[in-house]
């Protein structure tokens, strides 16, 4: 089974040699890291490039045109398919997604096709996050349920699992998101093919080093584009 880890990246040059190495020492079977890179102006791809030098099993994605999480994303997931996948996790480079959960999740997909990361769980413990922010989580998370009829308590998970066949089913190719709301689009597609998704509780560590991209305008962009694929979904196009 070959699992590949897939990193969106855009700035994170303090977070990303330390979190391939983290990957590596735990020695999954078979694996590979695909850092899919927004052409950094701080250099986080040259970082990346000169690891996949000396470890084959380490790939960059160099992007330079049509950028955005969505597009990574997207992007990411062709590639991850394309050089013959059977897992694929996605990840956050800024270590709020712990590396430690990742064999757990692979594991977990014996009994689930799609298994995510979550805050919202009782065992899950956030640390770094004020209360604000914790209420705006819950409140998007409430939105998202009740527009898109998900049966899941953290909807805006970025720290995910996903069976092959689930990528395949869902066409890749073919996601809208152009922000961060490519992670509601992935679940909301999985959950209307009927994929089984599970929870697992984590522990999210709000980032210490390096700048968030997800400001208000990305934020109320997602907002809107989980408004366009609940229409989009009444409508017979999804």
């Amino acid at each position: 089974m070959k699992t590949f880890i897939m990193i969106p990246t855009y700035n994170e040059k303090e977070n990303i040699k330390n979190l391939i190495d983290k990957i590596l020492q735990l020695k999954i079977k078979n694996s590979h890291i695909v850092v899919v890179d927004d052409n950094s102006p701080d250099g986080t791809w040259k970082i990346v490039q000169k690891i996949s030098k000396k470890n084959k099993n380490v790939h960059l994605l160099l992007r330079k045109k049509d950028k955005g999480r969505g597009a990574a994303g997207r992007e990411g997931f062709i590639y991850c398919l394309k050089h013959g996948a059977d897992v694929v996790v996605e990840m956050d480079a800024d270590f709020s997604h712990n590396p430690k959960y990742i064999p757990l999740m692979v594991k977990e997909l014996e009994n689930a096709d799609v298994v995510l990361g979550s805050r919202q769980l009782k065992e899950s413990k956030e640390i770094g996050r004020g209360l604000f922010r914790r209420f705006v989580t819950w409140g998007a998370n409430l939105y998202i349920r009740l527009m898109l009829g998900i049966k899941v308590k953290d909807c805006n998970s970025g720290f995910r699992c996903f069976k092959r066949k689930v990528l395949g089913k869902i066409n890749v190719q073919n996601l809208e998101s152009k922000g961060p709301a490519i992670v509601q689009e992935v679940l909301f597609k999985a959950h209307l093919k009927g994929f089984k998704i599970k929870e697992i509780p984590i522990t999210f560590v709000d980032r210490t080093k390096g700048k968030s991209k997800l400001g208000i305008p990305q934020l109320a962009a997602g907002y809107f584009m989980v408004l366009r694929l609940k229409v989009r979904h009444l409508l017979g196009l999804i």
